[in-house]
């Protein structure tokens, strides 16, 4: 008999608890949120005894208002956005009891929604650094850098540069500009599975390895501001952008010269907005277009193929053309490389002597 009243108790102390536990308050919830592109995912784990979930929302950085969404009792949301966005998120579970405390509180940011317009204006109003014409400069995108040279500008590869190499040399007191392809898939990068194939076009003519990409793609304007973002994350004080002709070669693609200008204008919009001077690469025919976007040119063999003339705007409105040559004509007579380097003088030019492999295997300054 008093077996049977204490198996009694037990079983109702189980129920009791166990009516108990239904009617507790929840939990908090934990949510994970995963960003795709412009669309936002949250997901959190099913909490005991909730009835349902609210999802509160706030904006970022500065928490103004908090609004808030019924969820029912789904355990993943998710919303694209058709711009820019940026929100606080947190989760409350819920019961006949009352809600739970906030979920672990996390945010997204989705940058503006890229725009192609070949008539944006430039962007004036920042710091971004700034060469004078006469800068002197290295250029090296292969080998061990050498850091000797008593130049202000070091013109270096993006992704071939470490860190820790980049800032000694600005410690040196140096400037450092990041290269990268912006008009052309190279297979050997580390984002190039960014890349979809059907924004690859023909080889180029002189590096089969290299294929020119489409320009208009948005898959490639959102790799190339990826890069301009680790360009600001290495400590580079510009970029050098390359291969922004694709117009007037045989990319594979129809472009035009106004494709050419929504390009360019963009890549040196988005490099100022990150405080990043930004070189025009090549690109003569489109020169005085693009001067108002880009603070000084980067130039290939314009005294080999007579070209430099159109240049000359850059130098007439105080921004530095930094040239090179490679005909080993400079490196091996000194009477022609005294020659081009007086015209260069004349023209106020930044002219250097290199190797094409940009290796410095060797290098004769005209400053």
């Amino acid at each position: 008999m008093f077996g049977r009243k204490i198996l009694l108790m037990t079983v109702w102390v189980m129920i009791f608890e166990s009516i108990n536990l239904s009617a507790a308050i929840p939990q908090a919830p934990v949510i994970a949120l995963n960003l795709n592109q412009n669309t936002v995912k949250l997901s959190w784990v099913q909490v005991p005894s909730a009835q349902s979930y609210t999802l509160f929302y706030a904006p970022y950085p500065n928490p103004t208002y908090i609004g808030s969404l019924d969820m029912g009792k789904q355990t993943d949301f998710s919303v694209t956005f058709s711009q820019d966005a940026q929100y606080y998120v947190a989760l409350k579970a819920s019961n006949t009891e009352g809600s739970s405390n906030y979920s672990n509180i996390e945010h997204f940011v989705l940058p503006e929604p890229i725009k192609i317009d070949p008539n944006v204006p430039p962007l004036k109003n920042s710091q971004w650094y700034r060469p004078q014409v006469g800068a002197s400069w290295q250029w090296q995108l292969k080998g061990t850098i050498n850091t000797s040279y008593p130049v202000e500008i070091y013109d270096i590869d993006l992704f071939d540069t470490s860190l820790q190499s980049i800032q000694s040399l600005k410690q040196q007191g140096k400037k450092v500009i990041c290269y990268f392809s912006a008009g052309t898939y190279e297979g050997w990068r580390p984002d190039k599975a960014a890349f979809k194939s059907e924004d690859l076009g023909k080889p180029l003519e002189d590096f089969q390895d290299e294929r020119w990409l489409d320009i208009r793609s948005l898959t490639v304007y959102q790799i190339m501001t990826q890069r301009l973002d680790l360009a600001v994350s290495k400590g580079c004080d510009g970029v050098e952008p390359d291969n922004v002709d694709a117009y007037i070669n045989n990319s594979g693609f129809a472009l035009n010269a106004t494709d050419q200008l929504a390009f360019n204008k963009y890549l040196a919009n988005a490099a100022h907005q990150r405080n990043l001077s930004v070189a025009l690469k090549n690109d003569l025919d489109q020169a005085p277009h693009l001067l108002d976007y880009f603070d000084f040119s980067v130039n290939e063999q314009c005294h080999e193929y007579d070209e430099c003339h159109a240049l000359k705007v850059f130098i007439e409105s105080g921004k530095p053309v930094l040239n090179a040559e490679y005909d080993s004509q400079y490196r091996d007579d000194v009477n022609k490389r005294q020659a081009l380097c007086e015209l260069s003088g004349i023209q106020k030019f930044s002219t250097l002597i290199l190797p094409v492999n940009l290796d410095d295997q060797f290098r004769f300054s005209c400053q």
